[in-house]
């Protein structure tokens, strides 16, 4: 799989970009990814020490709070090279509450390596990641990792891929020994042994071990036939030879990744120092350049206009990450056409203003390293914008461009936050600006009944770190209210025939308009909040279309606040099905008032419910507090789904409402003897049973 050198200086002539991988590391947290990022930057010559995360000295986890949690929580850009290769590469959070992270990472790269635990395989988080790599439709290689460990177990892994993940496993190499006696792999391209030593370093290479030659070839021969059923020119050859020669094999494996249509996986043991060269083999052979991805599309004044990956092309960049130093405001982007050079003018599309680029500089986690210029396929960061936010499109004045923005997650749960002091308040406020700056799934906002400050996130955790973050960075003392869930409203039942007429005459140009309206439930899929629909059946030019259209942005202003809580609506269909109109006193605002007045009408006429926020939760018990656990899941409100026994210990997946899974952490902990853990990601909404549903609104 090593790329050789002589053909890498033949691509470099061709097209510098071709030596360039821009790729993120993906996972589930705790199945060894910045430890994976920390073995590459190590082995690449990038660092001279091997950073751990249980020593808190990993170059990505450098902030202070991932090194006390043990967890990535910002996402960290670091650059290297291997053979002859420039990889950028973004270590992402493996928690549900920094998902958000994850998504503004994926926009900005063209491959992925996803890891996986060879005990776990594939686990909720790895699979909500590798849903949103799916949506972005970035190329993907994997490594199963932690092959040293007690139950490590390569197929069972690789079946959780397949049976979980839908995709369809290419697996290039075999392991050498089991669980503590793992020591290297049988490369199955190229049919060779690669034995690592106890201390890891570099791979020793030599003939496959003759008691795993015969399990090897039938191993090489169902990769065959695998690639053969994807990839034609393989097939041609399998048909004709009876085998896939280790050429044509090979780029086979790249094509099918590039297309998404199989996943090359890889195995090794990261923390061991083992199986790290061979994945940067595999990242160089198999995952895309800038100039192997199609070009980047976007919006100019003449319409739809694609860019591609060329330095000599009009300049244009997303912003994926805004974060406030000590030294000054980073932006972070990826330039996809043109180049750019320190001092340049550019356009910032979000503000339509035109800012200097005073540095530009190579990113390595926390520390930077000037450069004069950026290119088409480069991730950089600058300095000296003032105004550009995570989303916003870069581009050359004279060349204006609108980039499709990464989309923001809507926050789930809120915290009232407050200083302690009065004096403080004016800095907690441009504290809090800061952060929605850096990081766009957090929103502030201030409770019209209440004045209080109200903080929305994507999770507990999520909020907790953002508090903390003001503490420690400002110096700030804040007090922080309970939790609170964003419920939502919906039609149970609604109303049909609703007349509602808006007159008002105050001595000058009166307002009319007459509407009749039919509110009704709107079919959603299981575990969505559901949307809202308007249509429109009123005949005979009875109210005209620029009115019916008034009708329809009323209708949507009256969605933000329902009768039960004043919760947001969702999951109704209106229908327009008459109305009226006065030869003077009818306008687009009177019937905009008209529809947002009656659709408020009709809501207090229907039977409405209550929708809450609801997380999958994966909790991994010792089977000996199962029955305890379960019944705490049950007293939660949650339903149970499966639960799966895995060598003394029992994987118990249940369906939990997020309001009730506050304080879950340390009641589990308790009940556990701190050998529990547990896991969630968002499954949409769910509606509130009656009982409940009374409790909480008369909260």
């Amino acid at each position: 799989m090593r790329t050789n050198l002589h053909h890498c200086s033949l691509d470099r002539a061709r097209n510098p970009l071709t030596v360039v991988r821009n790729l993120g590391i993906l996972a589930h947290v705790d199945a060894g990814k910045t430890t994976v990022t920390e073995r590459i930057l190590y082995l690449t010559g990038a660092t001279h020490k091997r950073g751990e995360v249980h020593d808190g000295t990993t170059v990505t986890d450098f902030d202070s709070q991932e090194r006390d949690r043990g967890i990535t929580i910002f996402a960290a850009a670091v650059s290297c090279v291997w053979d002859g290769h420039r990889i950028n590469l973004i270590d992402t959070p493996g928690h549900v509450d920094f998902s958000d992270e994850v998504t503004r990472s994926l926009r900005v790269l063209d491959g992925a390596v996803a890891v996986f635990d060879a005990v776990a395989g594939v686990e909720p988080q790895s699979e909500a990641v590798w849903r949103q790599a799916d949506r972005h439709g970035v190329p993907r290689i994997a490594f199963v990792n932690k092959l040293d460990r007690a139950g490590a177990d390569l197929d069972s892994a690789v079946a959780s891929l397949r049976d979980r993940l839908g995709t369809v496993p290419l697996v290039v190499q075999l392991p050498i020994g089991r669980e503590a006696g793992f020591t290297g792999v049988v490369d199955l391209v190229r049919m060779r042994a690669l034995v690592w030593g106890a201390e890891g370093g570099s791979y020793e290479e030599g003939p496959v071990p003759e008691v795993l030659r015969k399990d090897a070839v039938g191993r090489r021969r169902l990769l065959e036939e695998a690639v053969a059923e994807l990839h034609p020119a393989a097939l041609e050859e399998f048909c004709a030879r009876s085998s896939v020669s280790d050429g044509t094999l090979a780029a086979a494996l790249r094509e099918l990744t590039l297309s998404g249509e199989g996943v090359v996986v890889l195995c090794g043991s990261a923390y061991r120092n083992r199986g790290i060269e061979p994945l940067l083999e595999a990242v160089v052979a198999y995952l895309p350049s800038p100039v192997d991805v199609p070009p980047v599309r976007g919006e100019s004044g003449d319409g739809a206009q694609e860019r591609a990956a060329d330095p000599r092309a009009p300049f244009a960049a997303l912003v994926f990450k805004v974060t406030s130093t000590a030294t000054g405001r980073l932006t972070c982007l990826r330039v996809y056409s043109g180049t750019v050079r320190k001092g340049d003018v550019v356009l910032d599309m979000g503000v339509r203003r035109t800012e200097r680029v005073g540095r530009i500089l190579r990113v390595q986690a926390d520390r930077h390293a000037e450069t004069d210029l950026a290119v088409a396929g480069d991730i950089v960061a600058v300095v000296g914008l003032k105004s550009a936010r995570a989303g916003t499109t870069l581009c050359a004045p004279s060349a204006p461009l609108v980039l499709e923005p990464p989309t923001a997650a809507d926050p789930v749960v809120s915290v009232a936050v407050e200083a302690r002091r009065n004096l403080d308040a004016n800095r907690l406020a441009a504290a809090l600006a800061r952060l929605v700056e850096e990081d766009p799934s957090l929103v502030v906002r201030t409770d019209p009944e209440t004045g209080q400050t109200v903080l929305s996130g994507l999770g507990e955790l999520h909020l907790e770190v953002a508090v903390e973050k003001v503490r420690r960075d400002q110096g700030l003392e804040v007090a922080v209210g309970r939790p609170r869930v964003a419920y939502r409203e919906t039609v149970a039942r609604g109303v049909s025939g609703l007349v509602y007429r808006h007159v008002k005459q105050d001595g000058g140009a009166g307002q009319f308009a007459h509407l009749v309206l039919d509110v009704e439930p709107l079919e959603v899929p299981a575990g969505s909040t559901g949307d809202f629909v308007f249509r429109s059946t009123v005949v005979g030019g009875r109210v005209p279309r620029e009115y019916v259209r008034a009708v329809e942005a009323g209708c949507r202003d009256a969605l933000a606040e329902g009768p039960l809580g004043g919760h947001p609506v969702t999951g109704l269909r209106v229908t327009l099905t008459d109305g009226a109109t006065h030869s003077k006193d009818s306008s687009e605002m009177a019937f905009r008032t008209a529809g947002r007045l009656g659709l408020r009408e009709a809501l207090r006429a229907s039977a409405m419910a209550l929708l809450e926020p609801v997380a999958e939760v994966t909790v991994t018990v010792p089977d000996d507090a199962v029955g305890t656990v379960l019944g705490d899941l049950a007293a939660r409100r949650g339903r149970v789904s499966g639960s799966t026994a895995r060598g003394g210990t029992t994987v118990v997946t249940a369906t939990v409402p997020l309001a009730e899974l506050f304080g879950y952490a340390s009641r589990l902990r308790s009940r556990t003897q701190g050998r529990g853990t547990f896991t969630t990601r968002p499954a949409g909404y769910a509606l509130v049973p009656a009982a409940v549903s009374r409790t909480l609104l008369t909260r």
